[in-house]
């Protein structure tokens, strides 16, 4: 290996996942949605959140369903998740709901942007669990 050069990691850090989303995930993406919907419809998405089932997707599919750009590492929530998965602890599954294809209509991240941007730096390809909600029509 030419000096100055690192050897590249052989090992990725791996990403552990609770089983389900942590209680306060649920306030926290109805505070978020609050900025977007009337609280009827907030409450709805919500409650459709907690029943759904979860489901798996790759981190880089999720940023570009939501059309979010990748926070940088250095962001204090960011830094804060690569620290916990560097510690091996287990993150919080994330919350979104789903776009419209036909009106151009992105998904939303949300409860766990910065989760998702975590990830992504430790591995693009990060298998991410998540609860998926339709929104109302």
């Amino acid at each position: 290996m030419p000096e100055g050069r690192k050897e590249p990691d052989s090992k990725k850090e791996q990403v552990h996942w609770l089983p389900e989303p942590e209680a306060q995930d649920y306030p926290a993406a109805g505070d978020y949605l609050s900025l977007l919907e009337s609280d009827d419809v907030v409450a709805s998405v919500v409650a459709a959140l907690r029943s759904a089932p979860i489901k798996h997707r790759k981190a880089k599919d999720i940023l570009r369903a939501a059309r979010l750009a990748l926070l940088p590492e250095d962001n204090a929530h960011v830094a804060s998740d690569l620290r916990k998965i560097r510690d091996g602890k287990k993150l919080s599954p994330i919350l979104m709901v789903r776009g419209d294809l036909a009106r151009g209509i992105p998904a939303l991240i949300a409860d766990g942007y910065h989760r998702v941007c975590a990830s992504y730096y430790t591995d693009e390809n990060t298998d991410i669990p998540l609860k998926l909600a339709d929104a109302p029509r």
